[in-house]
């Protein structure tokens, strides 16, 4: 990786604006390669991806699916819900929300999606955690936002089932892949 950066500095180097035109190429040769190349995890460390984090819009790949979920916490129990039967992952155990569409900001989607999928208005807070995971059928980058329940009582529209469970509950569960990180550190994550 280094030798490709190395080369590619030597062809972007311009004389008098070398340092200047150095970090441009190195910038747009790492976010071009590392950071926004197709069915890749983004760069943890990358000016550009906290850029659009902290602005909160959604900039990844157009195969790339954008989804909002929620960490809802009622003491010390958080919110988990059973896919249904008949779609994909069906009947393993995810966080309550689901895709950013066009136009809506994640904070907006997770508001809608927790509206038509368990019939509460919530108020959202701040990011817990992101992360990016390829199904053999769809990639999705996933930020999962810490909430409350602002208004209703949990229903279960479109789930199987919802449950409150404390963290050391978490490996009595199979939940859908991508958040297997996410519960790693849920499991030391005192409330």
């Amino acid at each position: 990786m280094w030798i490709f950066y190395g080369y590619f500095l030597r062809f972007f180097s311009f004389g008098s604006f070398y340092s200047i035109s150095r970090t441009a190429a190195v910038c747009i040769f790492h976010f071009y390669f590392f950071c926004a190349a197709p069915k890749t995890n983004p760069c943890e460390f990358c000016v550009l991806q906290l850029w659009y984090s902290v602005t909160d819009i959604s900039w990844r790949n157009e195969n790339m699916v954008e989804v909002a979920a929620a960490l809802i916490w009622d003491g010390d129990r958080f919110m988990i819900c059973q896919r249904p039967r008949g779609k994909a992952r069906a009947m393993l155990w995810e966080f309550v929300g689901g895709k950013v569409e066009p136009g809506e900001t994640k904070r907006q989607a997770l508001i809608r999606e927790c509206h038509e999928e368990i019939g509460v208005t919530l108020s959202v807070g701040t990011v817990f955690d992101e992360v990016s995971y390829r199904y053999p059928d769809i990639d999705i980058h996933m930020t999962l936002f810490n909430a409350e329940i602002a208004d209703g009582t949990p229903q279960k529209l479109e789930h199987n089932d919802i449950k409150w469970i404390k963290t050391d509950e978490i490996s009595g569960y199979d939940f859908c892949p991508a958040d297997t990180t996410i519960l790693a550190k849920l499991k030391h994550k005192k409330p």
